[in-house]
């Protein structure tokens, strides 16, 4: 199939309950925040989820993790070494870089949508240099109003060696957010798409991912039910190049609560404006 012809804008409402949606290694595992107060998903965090949903659908992911892993490979390294096309490309004498490249984007679905760096030294003839910038971009998430973190002290019950006399001294933390909005944004740019060989039906696939990215996805941290996404606006473009900015897009999203202290989905009024000429399909999560 073509490659996409319209540029599309996205933006993702989503809802938090008692949940740790994106833990901070660097701050204890505590719900992320930025300094203002606002909690906060990484980009990064938000496309494994769209990688894990992919391998739900059936698509072939290259960056894969331990736990939603479908294959037998143990690194990128491996499942990359085991691609044929790759190692033809590498053979070429003109282009390898730009045919590895290539075959990347048409084996694995992420690497077409978000692009990747293969960095390799040596075993595949002397070494992999290659990026790929992909066409798919994500926003970090970013709450609504400040979030409110509570903390809680565990125990641990049981002993872990033999022989050990600890039991339930053992302490532990457990951080969530009791209840928060959050609103992330995206774009797809048709010139990149145009390199990787990204395609209008590769787009359908990432709004239906966008709609139930929380399924499949439960954890200690994230209990079944405890993320929602509220709605999903998507915004197909007339042009390559699009009508307007993606900045100006993305604005007319007004996410507002109609409560002092907002502390359920139904305390927000979720509005999306338009803009001439610009249509917009507006979906509920699932």
């Amino acid at each position: 199939m073509a490659s996409i012809e319209n540029k599309i804008d996205f933006a993702v409402v989503l809802s938090v309950t008692k949940a740790n949606p994106n833990g901070d290694p660097l701050n204890g595992n505590r719900p992320r925040q930025n300094y203002d107060g606002f909690g906060e998903i990484s980009d990064v965090a938000i496309k494994r989820k769209i990688r894990n949903r992919l391998i739900d659908m059936g698509e072939t992911v290259f960056v894969q993790s331990n736990d939603k892993k479908v294959d037998d490979f143990g690194s990128l390294r491996e499942r990359a070494d085991a691609n044929e096309e790759l190692k033809q490309a590498l053979k070429a004498k003109n282009n390898k870089n730009e045919l590895f490249a290539e075959s990347a984007c048409k084996a694995w679905f992420d690497v077409r949508s978000f692009g990747q760096v293969f960095a390799f030294k040596g075993g595949t003839d002397k070494g992999v240099s290659v990026g790929v910038r992909g066409p798919v971009s994500i926003h970090t998430a970013t709450s609504v109003n400040p979030i409110d973190i509570t903390s809680m002290q565990i125990t641990k019950s049981v002993n872990s060696e033999p022989g050990s006399t600890k039991g339930s001294d053992t302490m532990g933390m457990k951080h969530r957010v009791d209840f928060g909005v959050y609103v992330f944004y995206g774009s797809i740019n048709t010139q990149l798409a145009e390199k990787t060989g990204f395609t209008h039906e590769d787009a359908e696939k990432i709004k239906n991912v966008l709609v139930t990215l929380f399924e499949n996805d439960s954890s200690s941290a994230r209990p079944e039910g405890s993320m929602e996404v509220l709605k999903v606006c998507w915004w197909e473009h007339n042009s390559k190049l699009g009508q307007y900015s993606s900045a100006k897009v993305h604005r007319l999203l007004k996410v507002t609560p109609n409560v002092d202290e907002p502390k359920e989905a139904q305390h927000y009024n979720i509005n999306v404006e338009e803009l001439e000429g610009l249509k917009v399909e507006i979906m509920d999560g699932l």
